[in-house]
């Protein structure tokens, strides 16, 4: 609620690095998804051919046409227009006068609108999440919890517009009052998503804030490439850029940023470890390392990459989740048994079997998996690695594609250092019933992440806690707790409500 402005870029940098890359260049196509009977849905969210790419208060885009594909099937979804550099421009300076609209509405009233927002966006959550799944290649329960959970951030903002506040603090003066005061940070750009995904997502925000007789702009998107993201990086007028992605794309935006004194919020890479300790209830950590490790096709920020086994139960686990994985039913994305679906682009098939080559090459071995799958779209096997070191250079490299990593180890001090050796500093977990050591695992020689678990997976974090991670993780912060405040500024505020002037600490100038 408090990001004044959420401009989405769906290819930000794309000429260094794809951050869409199943957005591609224009194409003749004959036969697009829109237009198959199977996929009406798309057309009851308003898809068409040929789609703007940049909304201000009206729809536009001028710039270059891209293709968004389907990774199940590597087939053209729609076509959507970019923006130019002067839409860029005309979107920022409408936003800034959306702004002005905006700050004046109480608080309160703003969680109002958000919660229409999120009323709105349940009633199209099956349309939505099919849209996800279709763009994305996520299996249609997680397309549909992706949309769930934008909702019940909504919820939880409303809530928060009624509880904002800054502390009253007590003075050392007579007479004065001591307050912090929390006011929004101005224009904010967060994070890309599917393109096409947050276009009707757009389109559904602007509906509600005409119906409340608010400026569209107070929600703006502009899709567009390298020069968009450049410009807003180094744009003044963007208080906050938020920025989800790789790690390198987010130094890049980082450098930039800072050289304004703008101020960012970075959600980056992940190399998450499980850790399951000899007393550990396996009956629990089987499924929960099958579905941190697999679910999404390995491709969550919080994926499970490193499975730590004690020596005593390496061999059983290692054994039960191979079964596990055999049984791993695999499919179209869009059917609703399927529970492991492709990659999102090519390029990360060859990411893939890039990473698998330097696995033998490093002394690894397969369990299971390894090879593409013989059928359309970007399909590997699910892998899962023995006998590796702990330190190899394929360990700490955070590959996004459904590679597991299993690790033997004889003691908690081995184990708790082995997990924070990693560059990356997400999320977490370990698997025992010693309280001690739970408590060890939470305390200041324990875990370094940003996400620390017990006895559950690494993925599926909740949205009422701060979400994001230390180190090349960024160090951002998002969705519940006070994560709000990196959307705000605050001010401290000195009152004199008395007729003397005291100074602080005593001091007398007279």
């Amino acid at each position: 609620m408090q990001r004044v402005l959420t401009q989405r870029v769906a290819r930000l940098f794309a000429v260094r690095i794809k951050l869409s890359p199943s957005v591609g260049a224009a194409a003749n196509m004959s036969t697009l998804l829109v237009n198959r009977p199977q996929y009406s849905c798309l057309r009851e969210l308003g898809l068409s051919e040929d789609n703007d790419g940049v909304y201000n208060g009206s729809w536009g885009g001028q710039g270059q046409v891209v293709t968004s594909y389907c990774p199940a099937n590597n087939e053209p979804i729609a076509r959507v227009r970019q923006a130019t550099m002067a839409e860029y421009e005309e979107t920022v300076q409408k936003a800034q006068d959306a702004w002005k609209v905006w700050a004046d509405v109480p608080a309160p009233k703003r969680g109002e609108v958000v919660r229409q927002i999120g009323d709105a966006l349940r009633g199209k959550i099956k349309a939505l999440g099919s849209l996800v799944s279709l763009e994305m290649g996520k299996i249609y329960v997680e397309g549909v919890g992706e949309v769930q959970e934008y909702v019940d951030v909504c919820d939880y903002a409303v809530g928060l517009s009624r509880m904002i506040g800054g502390p009253i603090l007590p003075s050392e003066r007579p007479g004065h009052a001591l307050i912090e005061q929390w006011n929004p940070v101005g224009l904010s750009f967060s994070r890309p998503l599917a393109v096409l995904f947050f276009m009707f997502v757009c389109r559904i925000v602007a509906e509600v804030l005409e119906r409340n007789h608010l400026p569209g702009a107070i929600c703006s998107m502009t899709c567009g490439g390298a020069d968009i993201g450049t410009a807003m990086a180094k744009d003044e007028r963007v208080g906050l850029l938020s920025f989800t992605g790789s790690t390198q794309v987010g130094k890049q935006v980082a450098m930039m940023v800072q050289e304004r004194f703008g101020r960012q919020l970075l959600e980056l890479g992940g190399n998450n470890a499980i850790i399951v300790f000899e007393d550990a209830d396996l009956n629990l950590v089987v499924p929960s390392a099958v579905f941190a490790s697999v679910g999404t096709a390995g491709q969550r920020c919080t994926t499970t990459r490193r499975l730590m086994l004690h020596e005593s139960v390496h061999d059983d686990v290692v054994e039960r989740i191979a079964k596990a994985y055999k049984q791993i039913r695999i499919g179209d994305p869009w059917e609703r048994n399927t529970l492991y679906g492709p990659l999102h682009t090519k390029q990360a098939v060859q990411q893939y079997l890039a990473a698998i080559e330097q696995v033998k090459q490093q002394g690894g071995t397969l369990v299971c998996g390894g090879k593409i799958m013989d059928r359309p779209g970007n399909y590997v096997e699910p892998t899962i690695i023995t006998g590796l070191p702990h330190d190899a250079p394929i360990v700490h490299t955070e590959t996004f594609v459904p590679i597991l990593y299993v690790l033997k180890f004889k003691t908690e001090d081995e184990a708790f250092a082995w997990n924070n050796e990693v560059k990356q500093g997400l999320s977490s977990s370990i698997f025992t019933k010693d309280m001690g050591r739970v408590f060890r695992w939470l305390g200041p020689k324990g875990s370094d992440c940003g996400i620390v678990n017990v006895n559950i997976p690494t993925s599926g974090a909740e949205i009422g806690g701060a979400f994001g991670g230390e180190k090349h993780t960024g160090g951002g912060r998002e969705s519940g707790s006070d994560s709000w405040k990196q959307y705000m500024r605050r001010s401290t505020c000195t009152i004199n409500y008395s007729k003397d002037l005291p100074l602080a600490q005593g001091i007398k100038f007279e």
